[in-house]
């Protein structure tokens, strides 16, 4: 994930070493410092058993856990980071076993995908007692952590972090009434509220009948949100762009007048952090239309940087949409006030700082 490479390759006062099972994009993310811990060749014989027939969380065995500590070892590490928190569930012999601190972040979804399950809810409580420090998104993830049973006081809030140079700002002209565009980026999941998007834009489209949207992303619900662009005859003014890079997502970002992101609490309990993609449009100007849902609101102030409404209320979306499209002098305030509140919050630079001075505590440096 881009947030991780970022933090780490962020890193100057301590040494990261990257520990994984494979490797994959090496020309787009360079890093020297990766031990390769592939997985065993019975590992799938043994995620069966612990999840079909034991009916509990699976864990690492023996053998990967010395692979491990061997890679540890041998790189001198003096504290372990575990990214996703479903991650140190089944890392939890390893975190028993070794003898130096282990911290663990949570993302969102993380925190509440199969907690539902009293086996996987103990072995999630069992995991936040092992560990010296737990870092989370946002405040709401905190309190998502607390209620797993994990003690307040090991809890740190550690945001994302946007490399703001990357993303600098840029104020957007008021369109004409034929000329809005509109714009969400993300995973095509149902966490990210698509079709509250779709149905929103179908809305403001008939206000507003020259507007275009863009999606951009890839993920397993594009048919059927192609499908729903096509019931709602908006299929002409809709661009699903797929994957974009890094470049070419900053140039929608430039390119558009609103970003869109009404996120929802998903069927399996998955939720948000504090998007990524949303703050990057933030710091780049961009005002947000997104909904009252996991850290959102800690990034975006409601009527000040952008709109928020309640998940899945595609009629108060589109009503936000159209009042503000009606009344465009406010947009530009918006769009300055979103680049300012990432500056002040969400820096790469500050929560980098932030990150290396817990590490240096936990060591005793």
């Amino acid at each position: 994930m881009l947030h991780i490479y970022r933090q780490i390759t962020s890193l100057r006062r301590v040494r990261p070493v990257v520990i994984a099972q494979k490797r994959e994009n090496a020309d787009l993310f360079p890093f020297q410092e990766i031990r390769i811990v592939e997985t065993p060749a019975l590992h799938f014989l043994r995620r069966i058993w612990f999840k079909q027939i034991a009916d509990r969380p699976w864990q690492t065995s023996p053998a990967e856990v010395r692979a491990i500590e061997r890679a540890l070892t041998e790189s001198k590490a003096q504290l372990l980071h575990i990214y996703f928190g479903h991650i140190a569930v089944l890392l939890r012999p390893l975190i028993r076993q070794w003898q130096n601190p282990s911290v663990v972040s949570f993302h969102g979804a993380d925190v509440l995908v199969d907690m539902q399950k009293p086996t996987y809810r103990r072995a999630t409580k069992e995991m936040l007692s092992l560990v010296r420090r737990v870092l989370v998104r946002s405040d709401s993830l905190r309190q998502a952590v607390i209620d797993l049973g994990c003690a307040p006081e090991k809890i740190e809030i550690q945001r994302t972090g946007i490399p703001l140079t990357e993303f600098l700002f840029r104020e957007r002209s008021i369109p004409g009434k034929r000329q809005w565009r509109l714009l969400q980026a993300g995973r095509l999941i149902e966490k990210k509220g698509l079709k509250t998007t779709l149905r929103a834009f179908a809305k403001f489209g008939k206000e507003f009948p020259g507007a275009r949207l863009t999606i951009a992303g890839e993920g397993p619900q594009l048919e059927e949100l192609q499908a729903l662009a096509r019931e709602l005859q908006i299929d002409g003014v809709v661009d699903f762009a797929g994957f974009v890079s890094q470049e070419e997502l900053r140039e929608l970002f430039y390119e558009a007048h609103i970003f869109l992101h009404p996120s929802e609490t998903g069927r399996d309990g998955n939720q948000e952090g504090v998007p990524n993609s949303m703050l990057e449009a933030m710091a780049s100007g961009l005002p947000v239309f997104a909904t009252w849902h996991g850290g959102i609101p800690e990034a975006v102030e409601n009527n000040i940087s952008g709109i928020l409404v309640n998940e899945r209320d595609y009629r108060a979306l589109a009503d936000g949409l159209i009042e503000t499209a009606k009344s465009p002098a406010r947009l530009p305030v918006m769009g300055r006030m979103a680049s300012e509140s990432v500056a002040k919050k969400f820096s790469q630079a500050e929560q980098t700082r932030w990150l290396e001075e817990i590490y240096l505590r936990e060591i005793g440096r």
